[in-house]
């Protein structure tokens, strides 16, 4: 059978969603140097020429996978969020929003965290991936922060308690990190609350 340039095309996106699928069920389960093309090739189907042609490396996959994940764990976290009435309640919902993530069973910390642990001393895409993704996030929180009627300043103190939660629930295995993270957040916006109360 003869395809199409078209169906050609479809194909190679359809491969490429299965490659990054593998990838990222193996990177984020077992870590970057744990797993090999080999395994990934094997995971997804896919073979190992067609991998290469895709991704010629493997710190190229790497790359891609976490920018993937930057792109959905965002969206993902962003559309709950937006779900909730505009103010300090969207605010709240991140943390409600991180202590569904938390309970999963697949959950197993910060990708972006765990991947430069791995290799943000010697790679500079991981590297440039973790730093955008976390400059990403502080943005979304200054939004979200701004949006409330509060100082963007305010977001590197809610983006520590979302990393200090995210890292807490990875190594104690307890989702309750995002409710103690939550409680923290709410005594800061309450306290963000009575300092512009009080300067008015």
């Amino acid at each position: 059978m003869i395809l199409s340039q078209g169906e050609v095309g479809m194909e190679a996106a359809t491969q490429e969603t299965r490659i990054l699928d593998a990838a990222e069920e193996l990177f984020y389960g077992r870590g970057l140097q744990a797993v090999g093309m080999a395994e990934i090739r094997d995971a997804s189907g896919a073979s190992l020429k067609r991998l290469y042609q895709l991704f010629p490396s493997k710190d190229h996959l790497v790359e891609a996978y976490l920018r993937r994940r930057d792109v959905r764990w965002r969206a993902s976290l962003a559309a709950y969020v937006e779900a909730r009435r505009p103010g300090e309640e969207r605010i709240l919902a991140v943390f409600d929003w991180l202590r569904e993530w938390f309970a999963e069973p697949a959950f197993r910390g910060c990708a972006f965290v765990n991947s430069f642990g791995e290799l943000g001393a010697t790679s500079d895409a991981v590297a440039r991936a973790a730093r955008d993704h976390v400059d990403a996030l502080r943005d979304h929180l200054a939004g979200l922060v701004t949006e409330a009627g509060h100082s963007a300043r305010l977001a590197r103190s809610l983006l520590l308690l979302v990393e200090g939660a995210i890292s807490t629930a990875a190594v104690s295995g307890d989702a309750g990190a995002a409710d103690d993270a939550r409680e923290t957040a709410r005594g800061l916006l309450e306290l963000e609350s009575a300092r512009i109360s009080g300067a008015g």
